[in-house]
């Protein structure tokens, strides 16, 4: 397998983390978005969104996080983050949707460098809208883990899942972004126990080597 990847997308590291939870090898391809890599002609050819990440294997190149993560729990089963049981696996995926479709799309580089560069918004305003989609999502995040996590280890359930996987990479970023996260404890508890996990310490982006 080989995984275009940027250190930092979120998006890219929850397949990382994907990746290392089932022990799956892979090479990684660095694709640095800050200087435009994923806009090169070969690159788009193969992949014409021009996001990452994007999952090379046997002859197929894939897209889209959570379709990626999807397919490796199809062909490789454990640890299963997709729960079999339909009501189980429902919540779960409504719970990394709120990450991967609500909050993160609102934020991610190229929404952030539109806010500055064509709408001529400042740099407060960047951070409050920033913020304000995160505090957004969270809100029903921590709702939700109150209802659902068994210990406050993982978001549901006592087992990880594909809604740790997206939540560890938005809580890096919430606080990359110097976002206060005292009104979600539940979250910061889980995260907390999520990066003890040496999987996910392993997929962190100040690990990866084209890390700046």
């Amino acid at each position: 397998m080989k995984l275009y990847s940027y250190w930092r997308s979120s998006a890219a590291y929850r397949v990382r983390i994907a990746l290392h939870l089932k022990e799956i090898p892979y090479e990684m391809v660095p694709v640095h978005l800050a200087r435009g890599e994923q806009r090169a002609a070969d690159y788009l050819q193969a992949n014409p969104q021009g996001l990452v990440p994007a999952l090379e294997h046997d002859g197929r190149l894939l897209v889209q996080s959570l379709a990626i993560i999807e397919y490796l729990d199809s062909i490789a089963p454990a640890p299963r983050l997709l729960p079999q049981d339909p009501a189980a696996r429902a919540q779960v995926a409504a719970m990394a949707q709120v990450v991967a479709c609500d909050i993160h799309p609102l934020n991610n580089l190229r929404v952030l460098n539109y806010l500055k560069q064509e709408l001529g918004q400042n740099e407060a305003a960047v951070q409050a809208w920033y913020g304000h989609w995160i505090h957004e999502g969270f809100r029903a995040l921590e709702a939700w883990a109150l209802q659902y996590s068994a210990a406050r280890r993982f978001l549901y359930g006592d087992a990880v899942s594909l809604a740790d996987v997206c939540l560890v990479p938005q809580v890096y970023n919430a606080r990359r972004f110097g976002l206060c996260l005292d009104s979600y404890p539940a979250l910061v508890a889980i995260d907390a126990h999520l990066q003890t996990l040496p999987a996910v310490a392993a997929a962190g982006p100040e690990r990866q080597a084209d890390a700046a």
